[in-house]
C-alpha cells in the first residue's frame, strides 16, 4: 500500500467454500499478518493480508459491513464486492476483541467519510431536488451521481438506483447468513463430538456384551443350582425315613464340633509360635550378644594388626640398619685385609734383607 498500517495483528485466514457456501477453506497453512489500511486517495479504509506474493485478502469497509463473533476465537464478515465471506482464527480471545473493536472503528470512520462525501455532494449540486444514495465502485470512487428531477424518466431513473443498493443489500445479508451457518468452531466442534460419540458408542457395546456374558453365566448358575436342588430333593425322596432326615440335623452338630476342634488345634499351634517367637526372641539376645563379642574381637584383631604392622616396620628398619652395618664391617674387614697383606709383603722384604 506504501502507507503504515493502522493496526495489524496474527490470524489464521479462511474463505468460504464458493461452490458450496458451507464449508471453510483455509488460506495458508500458517497464521498470517492482517492490517487495517486508511487509502487517502480514495478515501477508503481496506482489510489487507498478503501471503508470499499474493493478495489473500483486500476487502473494502463499509459501513454495511458486520464482524461476526462466531466463538471465542474466531470471527467473520461478508464482502459482497468479492463476493466472498472471510473468516479469521486467532490465538487468543483478545486478540479477536481487539480485531472486532478496530473493525467497528473503521466501519464508523468510513460511515463519517460516506456522509461529508453526500454533504458535499448536495452542497455543490443547490439546484437539483435530491440527491441519491452514493454507492462506491470496486475501485472505491464515487459513480456519476444518480439524480431526481421533476419529470418521470429521472424518477424511475432513481427508483432502479434504489432496487439496485436495496438487491445488493439482500445479497450481502444472504452470504453472511451462509457464512454464520458455517462456521469453522462448529465443525471443530461437530468432529469433537462425533468421536466422542462414537468412544461411547464403543464403550456402551462393550458394556451390553459384558452384560450379555454376565446374564449368560447368571443363567448357567442358575440352572446348576435348580439341578443340584433337583438331585437334593431327589435324595430327600429316596433317603425318606426319619433316621436320615436326624443325621442331616446332627450333621450341622458335627460340623461345628470338627470346626471347634479346628479351632482349638489353631490355638495350641498359636501357642506353640507365642513360644518360638519368646526363644526366637533370647536367641536374637544371644545372637546380638554374640555380635558384640564378635565386633569386640574384630576391633582387638584390627589392634592386633595395627601393632604386627608396626614391629614389621620397626623389623624392616632393624634390618635394614643391619645390613647397613654388616656392609661397613665387610668394608672394615677388607680394609683390614690389605693392611695385613701389606705388611706381610713388609715383613718378607725385610726378612730377606737381614738374611743378606
Amino acid at each position: 500500500m506504501g502507507e503504515d498500517p493502522l493496526f495489524s495483528t496474527k490470524a489464521h485466514v479462511f474463505q468460504i467454500d464458493p461452490a458450496t457456501k458451507r464449508n471453510w477453506v483455509p488460506a495458508s497453512k500458517h497464521a498470517l499478518t492482517v492490517s487495517f489500511y486508511y487509502d487517502a486517495g480514495r478515501s477508503v479504509y481496506r482489510i489487507i493480508c498478503v501471503g508470499g506474493t499474493k493478495a489473500i485478502i483486500n476487502s473494502t469497509i463499509t459501513p454495511s459491513m458486520t464482524f461476526t463473533r462466531t466463538s471465542q476465537k474466531f470471527g467473520q464478515w461478508a464482502d459482497s464486492r468479492a463476493n466472498t465471506v472471510y473468516g479469521l482464527g486467532f490465538g487468543t480471545e483478545q486478540q479477536l476483541q481487539q480485531f472486532s473493536e478496530q473493525f467497528k472503528e473503521y466501519r464508523e470512520a468510513a460511515r463519517l467519510v460516506r456522509e461529508k462525501s453526500q454533504e458535499k455532494f448536495e452542497l455543490s449540486s443547490p439546484g437539483l431536488n435530491i440527491a441519491a444514495p452514493q454507492v462506491l465502485t470496486d475501485d472505491g470512487q464515487s459513480p456519476p451521481p444518480l439524480l431526481c428531477v421533476n419529470g418521470p424518466e429521472e424518477a424511475l431513473h432513481c427508483k432502479s438506483s434504489d432496487a439496485e443498493l436495496t438487491s445488493e443489500n439482500n445479497h450481502v445479508k444472504k452470504i453472511l447468513s451462509e457464512g454464520s451457518l458455517c462456521e469453522a468452531n462448529m465443525e471443530a466442534e461437530l468432529s469433537t463430538l462425533q468421536e466422542s460419540n462414537a468412544k461411547l458408542v464403543g464403550a456402551l457395546h462393550e458394556a451390553n456384551r459384558s452384560i450379555e456374558q454376565w446374564k449368560k453365566q447368571l443363567t448357567e448358575y442358575q440352572e446348576e443350582t435348580d439341578k443340584l436342588r433337583g438331585q437334593v430333593s431327589e435324595l430327600e425322596a429316596q433317603c425318606g425315613h426319619p433316621a436320615s432326615s436326624e443325621k442331616r440335623r446332627e450333621e450341622p452338630f458335627q460340623s461345628v464340633e470338627e470346626m471347634e476342634a479346628l479351632l482349638k488345634a489353631k490355638d495350641e499351634e498359636i501357642d506353640g509360635l507365642q513360644t518360638k517367637k519368646s526363644e526366637f526372641g533370647e536367641l536374637e539376645r544371644e545372637r546380638e550378644e554374640v555380635n558384640r563379642r564378635v565386633q569386640e574381637l574384630e576391633e582387638k584383631n584390627a589392634e592386633l594388626e595395627q601393632q604386627v604392622k608396626e614391629a614389621e616396620q620397626t623389623l624392616a628398619t632393624a634390618q635394614d640398619a643391619r645390613q647397613r652395618t654388616e656392609l661397613e664391617v665387610r668394608k672394615v674387614v677388607e680394609a683390614l685385609d690389605l693392611k695385613i697383606f701389606d705388611l706381610s709383603n713388609l715383613r718378607q722384604s725385610l726378612s730377606s734383607l737381614l738374611d743378606k
